[in-house]
């Protein structure tokens, strides 16, 4: 392994959660006037914290989302996720190599450590994470693409930006990794691939990942 540490993106990379928060996000924003297809939703929003709904919205209509638009999108999403949410295929596969191989691995995810928790323990992937090993835009001022939350997570898990690397889904966490001065490898089951410019390399099956990283 050429890497140090391995930090996963969480949703859409080890929950299979964006098309859920993405339709979800999209009607909930058509119900408040201001029309999103599911299409749209994923090209604007994937990989963001909800932080950047309210910056779009408030930048492309001049008006600003309800005070409570947070609450009640995550009680939604997270009821849906109870009913729903599963692992995304090969994720088990992937936390079991690395811990058998004893990789070092941590999780850097745009959404709220409510949103992470609720999605591990319904998809099970829980026992692969504890608090140590979690990391949320949160924790830091800036969301993704800023580099801020790979670098806290780096810092925090005590290894050098460029010894990680970064497995990412959406074009905002790539950027985000890529301004980190860390590799990253575009998971391409959800976003095309040309859309995850700067990635180091690019893959399909989260099963493969373990042979990219050697």
């Amino acid at each position: 392994m050429r890497y140090d540490l391995v930090i996963f993106d969480n949703d859409g990379v080890l929950v299979d959660s964006e098309p859920i928060s993405n339709t979800i996000l999209a009607g909930y924003l058509t119900e408040l006037g201001h029309p999103t297809a599911y299409e749209d939703s994923l090209r604007d929003y994937m990989g963001a914290a909800t932080h950047r709904v309210h910056d779009l919205i408030l930048e492309r209509s001049g008006e600003r989302l309800p005070a409570d638009f947070d609450e009640v999108f995550h009680g939604r999403v997270f009821a849906a996720f109870e009913r729903e949410l599963q692992p995304v295929e090969g994720a088990v596969e992937v936390l079991e190599k690395l811990a058998a191989d004893g990789v070092p691995y941590c999780l850097a995810s745009s959404g709220s450590h409510e949103r992470i928790r609720v999605g591990h323990r319904k998809t099970g992937l829980d026992r692969w994470f504890d608090e140590s090993r979690v990391f949320s835009s949160q924790d830091v001022g800036r969301g993704k693409p800023a580099p801020d939350l790979f670098l806290y997570a780096a810092e925090r898990m005590g290894v050098a930006p460029e010894k990680c690397v970064v497995v990412e889904d959406s074009p905002l966490g790539v950027q985000a990794a890529v301004a980190a001065g860390m590799d990253v490898y575009g998971f391409t089951a959800m976003t095309p691939a040309e859309r995850l410019v700067g990635a180091t390399g690019l893959f399909a099956d989260l099963r493969d990942l373990a042979d990219l990283l050697v």
